[in-house]
Order: C-alpha cells, then structure tokens, then sequence
C-alpha cells in the first residue's frame, strides 16, 4: 500500500490564512471576472440603439407670445419672427410628469405668454413650461393700447396612413431622459401621459420628413385607455394624418393593437 499523498489545501473560516495554492486560484478568478465585467461594460451598450442628442435646453429659457390651443393637448402656436420665418406649434408640459391643463385650459383660444426651457430631439421640441402664474398668462394691451394677435392657419390634410411604430410620452421621448422608449420605459410613460403629457407616435419611415406626430383619437379627441397597454410596443396603426404648422398630428385608431 502506497504512502499517503500530503494533506490537499482545505480553507476553514475560522482559519488564520488562506492556503496558497486557495489563494492562487482566488486571484485568478477575480482578475478575469472583473476582465469579463469591464469587456461586458464596454460591448453590451453596442447593441443599443442610440438614444441620440436630446436633452433639456438649459440656456434657451426664453418667453414666446402665441395663441393657445387645445388640440386635443396644450399647444402654443407661434407666428413668425426674425429667427423663424415660419409659424410654428409647440407641445407644452409642465414639470415633472404632469401636462400643463390647469394652467391652459383657462386661456384657451387666448394670445398667452409662455415662459419655459425646451426639450429637443431632432426636429420635436416640447417645452416645460415653468411653474406659477407666468408660466402661461393672457396677454392684454399695454401701453400702446396694442394687445397682439394672430390668427394661425388651419390643419392641412396629408391623407389616411397605416404606420409602423411605437407610443410614447412626448416629454420623455423628446429628452427628458434618454432614450426614453422601448418596453422598459414603459411604466415611465404611462406615468407622464396619465398625467396629461401628450403622446407621441415615432414612426418607421418618416412622413412630410417627420418621424414622430401628437397621437391623438380619430376624432381628434384625447385617446382611450387602451393607450396604457400599447406604449412601448411595436404596433401598427391606421388613420388619418394633418399638418398643424410644423407639426404632425396622427389621429389614429388604437384598435389593431401591437404588431405581429
């Protein structure tokens, strides 16, 4: 009978050390597992879509005089100035996740001042419009005796489209946080639209060169409930689209659901 071999190294809590063979392999495995989570760190985000540029406009806080409109959310339409030669409709949000209707519900059809910092992603500018009464409130004649005013545009129709794309909180996707979409997003969203933040439709494929549109129901109204159960999916939906100045206005059916 063969002697027996040396005892092999066995590590006890209550040890004073660790064997060094133990320790040897102890190393090794830490440096190669924190190797495997700064190589995951780096590679994972590669298969994300790039939230891109967006982001609070920090240094453009600024005060716009337009007409106010429900439409069927807050939306200021701008007329003409020296920096944009053509009008504009800008969505309004207040802070946090809430919508601005107390404040403009009140003013409606009425030439406001609005006060607020925009969020801008691409061609979408939402603005948070500040808290308190100047955030929005009328304008009236001053001095001059001149109270201004404008008359915007009507809607122009673009015609009856079924679109690929997915809902989301205007606020957030425009760059409130980023990327602000997709199904993790979700609870996020429906969070802000609940709370009167209007929605939009991104889109596949751009129309009139615009990717995204102030959803609302066919009949122009504010969408159903059902809303809740299809922001952040992929879904596909049908209805007729109009040209609100620079804005898209999607007035969908959400019957058809998520896409297959």
């Amino acid at each position: 009978m063969s002697s027996p071999s040396a005892n092999p190294p066995f590590f006890i809590g209550y040890g004073r050390k660790v064997p060094a063979s133990l320790r040897l392999f102890l190393g090794v495995f830490c440096l190669c597992f924190l190797i495997g989570l700064g190589a995951s760190a780096l590679l994972l985000p590669t298969g994300l879509a790039d939230p891109g540029v967006a982001g609070f406009q920090w240094n453009q806080r600024s005060t716009q005089i337009g007409k106010l409109e429900l439409r069927p959310y807050p939306v200021l339409r701008l007329p003409p100035d020296e920096t944009n030669p053509a009008p504009r409709t800008v969505m309004l949000a207040g802070p946090g996740k809430r919508g601005v209707f107390p404040q403009a519900q009140p003013l409606e059809d009425m030439m406001v001042s609005m006060t607020g910092i925009p969020i801008r992603r691409g061609d979408l500018t939402m603005v948070q419009v500040s808290g308190g009464p100047k955030g929005l409130s009328a304008v009236h004649s001053g001095a001059s005796d001149q109270t201004p005013s404008y008359q915007p545009s009507n809607t122009v129709p673009l015609g009856r489209w079924r679109l690929s794309g997915e809902i989301c909180d205007g606020k957030c996707y425009s760059g409130a946080m980023r990327p602000g979409r997709g199904l993790a997003h979700k609870a996020c969203a429906n969070l802000c639209l609940s709370g009167g933040v209007p929605p939009v439709f991104v889109t596949e494929i751009p129309v009139e060169g615009r990717n995204f549109f102030l959803l609302t129901a066919p009949d122009g109204s504010q969408p159903s409930d059902e809303i809740y159960d299809l922001v952040g999916l992929p879904v596909t939906l049908e209805g007729d689209v109009e040209k609100l100045d620079d804005l898209l206005v999607f007035k969908a059916s959400l019957a058809e659901g998520p896409s297959q």
